[in-house]
């Protein structure tokens, strides 16, 4: 049964196209722990998944921070946390089997990571808008 992503994780925007796009591309990247390979392949796609979360978080908190965001400390303490739930989760997963590391993954992806868009993500994109259409309308 060959599921589409929608299917698989629910995709949530926040109306900020290059943010949304990273985070379909999170979605995307856990999409690919259904159909598990070999070991190498799957510790590979854990690591590409670590990295590019972790290169996402960079890219969110600097674009707060360039808007000022009053909830930026509590949001990268957020992602701190799922930082360490990623290096947890690769380490560990050199003892579990693929289906369980792919389990872990869409438990992580389903839970942590699509509440975290839903909630605090959700928070700053407002925010954020409104500074830009204020940015847009003092330029003019």
């Amino acid at each position: 049964m060959n599921m589409g992503l929608s299917e698989l994780f629910p995709i949530i925007e926040v109306d900020v196209p290059h943010i949304d796009a990273q985070h379909r591309r999170i979605f995307e990247l856990a999409a690919t722990f259904t159909d598990c390979g070999d070991q190498i392949r799957v510790m590979q796609s854990l690591a590409a998944l670590c990295d590019y979360v972790k290169t996402h978080f960079r890219e969110e908190e600097a674009l707060m921070a360039s808007c000022a965001f009053p909830g930026i400390e509590a949001h990268r303490r957020q992602h701190e946390e799922c930082r360490t739930m990623l290096v947890k989760l690769l380490a560990d997963a050199r003892h579990m089997s693929l289906d369980q590391i792919a389990d872990e993954v869409q438990r992580l992806i389903n839970g942590w990571i699509y509440n975290h868009i839903l909630t605090a993500d959700s928070a700053y994109a407002p925010y954020l808008k409104s500074v830009r259409e204020r940015e847009t309308c003092s330029s003019s």
